[in-house]
């Protein structure tokens, strides 16, 4: 097997999407008893040939794949999901209510991220965007079960990152697939105990609802959480606690920017100060759990903590304006 791919479960496996970086963000493909194939997560259209390739690799053909299942429309998760669908013949698209318009008819998602990207930038990350069939797309209610051979999908609704977030506890694996309700864990960033970050990114965040999502998570009993960002973790009461501990954080940034932003206050020089105060609150963590390197660290969770801010600014900017 390829450095970029890995069995993480009897029949299933974690692929590196290679997107921006190694490491970063990957999808699954779950094989069941009958040998059908479902991708988990897409990653963007860029992602497909490689996806395609590790089905390969595993012995299967792109029409034994029946579902491709993205946890929501956040590009590095369902940027792919129209290509994958073009060339798996026989597969469906299962998706949140509020994500399968935006996987029919992409051209909302691709405005605003040319918007923020610039067309350059976002066609290198992305490329094309492609859509998705209405009559291949299937909306999963809350709580709703799925039997696919010897495996349940369990669907759960997860506000506080995206209002059109799920997750999928599955039985047979006794793992659920996170997306990123239930936050970021890099490999390389793992020291002395396991460290792990939330994610506030625009324009959803809910620090409320994210703190009751992971309950929720937890609640299923799941023994593994298969995270997009990255690969599978087994410390979940662990990873838990932490995430509380991120979201109270940034619920507390969030709250303080909304008065500041009331107040008058410059909105850029204030997603500055908390992209700042971020970075440097997981640097002092980092280092307490043994990474000595600063700058390092700086560097590698720079990307997070602007997109955080971002998303913090965003909330803020919303509830300042209903004052």
């Amino acid at each position: 097997m390829p450095e970029w791919m890995n069995q993480v479960a009897d029949d299933l496996y974690c692929v590196d999407c290679d997107y921006i970086q190694p490491r970063l963000a990957c999808a699954y493909i779950m094989i069941n008893g009958a040998g059908r194939a479902a991708f988990i997560e897409t990653n963007t259209s860029l992602a497909a040939p490689r996806l395609l390739q590790a089905l390969e690799m595993i012995g299967l053909q792109p029409e034994q794949v029946d579902w491709i299942i993205p946890t929501h429309v956040h590009l590095d998760h369902a940027g792919g999901a129209g290509a994958l669908l073009e060339k798996c013949s026989n597969a469906r698209v299962l998706a949140h209510p509020r994500a399968a318009k935006h996987l029919i008819d992409p051209a909302r998602l691709i405005e605003s991220s040319i918007q923020v990207y610039g067309k350059e930038l976002f066609e290198q990350l992305y490329g094309e965007i492609v859509p998705c069939s209405e009559d291949r797309v299937l909306i999963q209610g809350d709580d709703s079960e799925l039997e696919w051979g010897n495996r349940t999908f369990h669907f759960l609704h997860t506000r506080g990152h995206a209002n059109h977030h799920f997750c999928i506890f599955e039985k047979e694996s006794n793992g659920i697939f996170t997306g990123d309700s239930f936050g970021l864990a890099y490999p390389d960033l793992q020291g002395s105990s396991p460290f792990i970050i939330a994610s506030s990114t625009p324009t959803d965040f809910d620090p409320t609802a994210a703190l009751e999502s992971v309950e929720r998570i937890l609640k299923t009993g799941a023994r593994y959480a298969f995270l997009t960002h990255f690969s599978k973790i087994d410390w979940m009461g662990p990873a838990s606690e932490q995430l509380k501990e991120s979201l109270h954080f940034l619920g507390g940034l969030l709250d303080e920017s909304i008065n500041r932003l009331t107040t008058g206050e410059e909105r850029s020089e204030l997603e500055s100060e908390v992209k700042t105060r971020m970075l440097d609150r997981w640097c002092d963590i980092l280092q307490e759990k043994g990474f000595a390197d600063r700058g390092f660290l700086q560097k590698r969770l720079e990307m997070d903590a602007g997109l955080n801010a971002a998303g913090i600014l965003f909330a803020a900017g919303r509830a300042a304006s209903k004052r």
